[in-house]
């Protein structure tokens, strides 16, 4: 039950993953530093960013990463 939402909301967490990459490239971050300073795996952020791949996240970690990346957390949200 826990991945149905993944799948019904697919676009949604590949568009929300492109632009954590956008905005972490921007500010000329690695994968790894943005994981570390988010507190999450570096394989896990880059499961999250793969275009290719829809992977559902908490709130807690969509706020960790938007703090991380100094945007508010609806900005991730803005596709």
């Amino acid at each position: 039950m826990k991945n149905d939402y993944v799948g019904k909301y697919r676009d949604e967490f590949v568009a929300i993953g492109l632009k954590i990459g956008y905005l972490r490239r921007q500010r000329a971050l690695t994968q790894e530093q943005l994981a570390d300073r988010a507190g999450i795996s570096p394989g896990f952020l880059s499961q999250l960013e793969a275009p290719n791949m829809s992977v559902g996240m908490s709130l807690t970690t969509l706020f960790s990463i938007a703090e991380a990346l100094e945007v508010p957390p609806n900005e991730l949200l803005i596709f």
